[in-house]
């Protein structure tokens, strides 16, 4: 029992020290700050439109495509994190199908950009 508790004793020092960072920051910047509050400050922020208009009223298309891009690519870091960590145990097969994969994403990322879907104007 001993030998877990020294395992996992730096683990519980550390989220107790964090806890207690996190406490005093948030009190001291609640102390500190003004309270003011005005219409923008509570106003809900709806991806840079007013969003005191009509709900059923028609938005730029480029907000799904930054979001859609957005996912593949944190999609790919998902899916290359694990695959870094066992490539040293990994077979041929796996190596060349996640450079596969790889090549396909870069594809669509080199088409993407030559339509002008990254760009903002």
């Amino acid at each position: 029992m001993k030998l877990i508790f020294n395992e996992y004793s730096i683990i519980l020092i550390f989220i107790g020290l964090s806890f207690l960072l996190s406490s005093a920051i948030f009190f001291l910047s609640y102390i500190f700050t003004s309270q003011k509050a005005d219409q923008e400050k509570v106003s809900a922020y709806e991806c840079g439109f007013n969003p005191f208009e009509d709900a059923r009223t028609t938005f730029d298309i480029r907000f799904y495509l930054v979001a859609i891009l957005f996912l593949i690519f944190d999609l790919e870091v998902s899916f290359l994190f694990p695959w870094s960590l066992t490539l040293s145990n990994l077979p041929s097969f796996g190596f060349w199908s996640m450079i596969f994969f790889l090549i396909i994403l870069t594809v669509g990322f080199i088409y993407e950009w030559y339509k002008g879907a990254l760009e903002w104007e």
